[in-house]
């Protein structure tokens, strides 16, 4: 399929620039940093676009020419076996369509991988599969791996994507073995990009850790709501279509300018639009009512996992949409609750489920599909 074909409302991997809202500012600072030498710590809330984001500084032009970036996205792991196997599966990724004296070095200076290589049984070409159960010297291997990433030609910039996710690895002394070999990095560039904000913040603004001022900080905030329109119109009418500004200033407020939710939301109202069409406020209702439908099934199963006391809190916070001091007498009489200790046992359990934000002593259901669901079926 061509990009011309697409829902230019992607959602999911980054495909081009051509289907990228703005970040100009945040792209050419990232850049800046990059090449002036400056690791870089990059923290938002989740789905605002930090990944869009970094494949987005990667496909520029002088970052193809001048690096080899590495995206390691680190949400699914669980151990230091886990991130040396995706660190060294991206690492080989990068190299593998690269005709280079690094890329002959790969199996000699990560003698660790040897294991992983392979000749394909059918076209007998070599081929590169690392298990987790291959991993048998992490600590070793994970030092291998940098070493290669320095004898490369050219300096790597490597993403490191929900990098917070350390900080709950079996092993303790995940930060200090990274800060150290990062440290000693002359020519590797580094990106630490995270969504659990107070978790980045103490990791790199805490004096008592090891990536204590060891980089530039940078936060992410929604696009701003005007050029988020301009962007959707200009995106149906790629496809010969029309949409009401009205219809995307309501999405926008309705998704609170999360770049994921936006998305989902106009690529559904993108398909309900037809050529030559226009899309009003109508179609969003509409796509608002098909996107939470087929979340469903996802949303009863998680309703249905909470014990009852998250669920009760969970549910006087939809009511609020935005509730402050959830501990004082007032919302616990209002919502019948049954203690301010309760109320906060209740919420650090939400809150460690990803279910509840906190924003500037607001709490808030952080998935907006979720919240309508609750609004609209449950309560």
């Amino acid at each position: 399929m061509k990009n011309s074909e697409l829902n230019p409302f992607v959602i999911g991997k980054y495909v081009s620039e051509e289907y990228f809202c703005d970040r100009e500012k945040e792209t050419e600072m990232l850049l800046r940093q990059v090449q002036n030498g400056r690791n870089v710590t990059l923290i938002s809330d989740r789905r605002i676009g930090k990944s869009g984001l970094i494949s987005h500084l990667f496909a520029q032009p002088v970052m193809q020419k001048q690096y080899y970036t590495i995206s390691v996205d680190l949400y699914a792991t669980s151990s230091m076996a886990e991130l040396v196997c995706l660190f060294g599966n991206e690492v080989y990724r990068c190299i593998q369509t690269q005709k280079n004296s690094w890329k002959e070095k790969f199996f000699q200076i990560i003698s660790s991988f040897r294991v992983g290589f392979k000749l394909d049984p059918v076209s007998g070409s070599p081929a590169f599969d690392i298990a987790i159960g291959d991993i048998v010297a992490p600590v070793m291997t994970l030092e291998q791996i940098f070493a290669y990433l320095e004898e490369s030609d050219k300096p790597c910039v490597v993403a490191f994507d929900e990098f917070q996710q350390i900080g709950e690895y079996q092993e303790k002394n995940v930060e200090a073995l990274l800060r150290t070999h990062i440290q000693r990095c002359k020519k590797t560039r580094f990106i630490f990009a995270g969504s659990r904000k107070h978790v980045m913040t103490q990791m790199f603004l805490s004096p008592s850790k090891p990536f204590y001022q060891s980089t530039i900080n940078m936060g992410l905030e929604p696009i701003p709501k005007e050029v988020y329109v301009t962007f959707a119109q200009r995106m149906f009418a790629k496809g010969s279509k029309l949409i009401d500004a009205e219809a995307v200033e309501r999405v926008y407020t309705l998704c609170r300018g999360v770049t994921w939710y936006m998305q989902v939301l106009l690529n559904e109202m993108y398909v309900l639009t037809a050529v030559q069409g226009k899309c009003s406020v109508a179609e969003m209702d509409m796509a608002l009512q098909n996107v939470v439908l087929l979340q469903e099934p996802f949303y009863r199963e998680l309703l249905a996992a909470l014990p009852q006391k998250q669920k009760v809190v969970l549910y006087a916070i939809v009511k609020e949409r935005e509730a402050k001091n959830v501990a004082s007498k007032s919302f616990i009489d209002k919502y019948k609750l049954e203690s301010a200790s309760s109320v906060q046992t209740a919420i650090k359990g939400l809150y460690a489920k990803d279910i509840l934000v906190k924003t500037d002593d607001v709490w808030r259901v952080y998935d907006v599909f979720f919240a309508h669901y609750i609004m609209r079926y449950m309560l």
